[in-house]
């Protein structure tokens, strides 16, 4: 092997390495400088005030039942969408927490969306569901397309896991970039299930 190619196998196995070790985290800080018009709250959770929020990209596609699924069918209710993966440890641990409060609101203006990525199958995400009970569609991601459709300077789902809550006209109000316990999730949802 050349000294050129070692150089560049290096530099790929570097990149890897960087981009497998923010893959899945307990927490992190939000990027983009600038005038973003979002706050990170002490709770590390970053809010957008109404009126100064981006707009949710399409989020639509496959869920890991094989279904068809569009977000933006949803508008007019406050959607959480959670992204995660059956591997993240993190993810297994808020998946109770996400399963219990979709139930509590159920028929109550919320809809919950999963985003699975990085499962390179449906079977694993398909078994996570049904052990963690989560009732609610998840659409299956496995590359990432659908978390680098939002647009950088904006809320947008850096980690996994991540947390967004849309308002009720398909607009990112609040992100969490930690695993959340059901205080945590209230805390982002109710504030935005109570705006006129």
């Amino acid at each position: 092997m050349s000294t050129r190619s070692r150089a560049a196998l290096l530099s790929a196995m570097a990149a890897v390495a960087a981009l497998s070790l923010s893959a899945c985290g307990n927490g992190g800080t939000s990027g983009g400088g600038g005038n973003t018009n979002f706050v990170t709250g002490n709770n590390g959770v970053d809010t957008a005030p109404q009126g100064k929020r981006a707009a949710a990209p399409d989020l639509s596609g496959r869920t890991i039942d094989g279904k068809t699924l569009d977000v933006a069918d949803y508008k007019g209710k406050v959607v959480v969408l959670n992204v995660w993966g059956s591997w993240c440890g993190p993810c297994r641990e808020e998946a109770q927490y996400f399963a219990k409060v979709s139930k509590a609101y159920e028929g109550k203006g919320v809809q919950f969306v999963g985003i699975n990525t990085r499962d390179t199958s449906t079977t694993p995400a398909v078994a996570f569901e049904k052990e963690h009970g989560i009732g609610y569609p998840s659409l299956y991601d496995p590359t990432g397309k659908l978390m680098l459709r939002f647009k950088k300077g904006t809320l947008n789902p850096q980690l996994i896991p991540s947390t967004l809550i849309l308002d009720k006209d398909g607009k990112v109000a609040a992100r969490a970039l930690e695993a959340l316990d059901d205080t945590a999730l209230l805390k982002m949802l109710k504030p935005v299930l109570a705006e006129k």
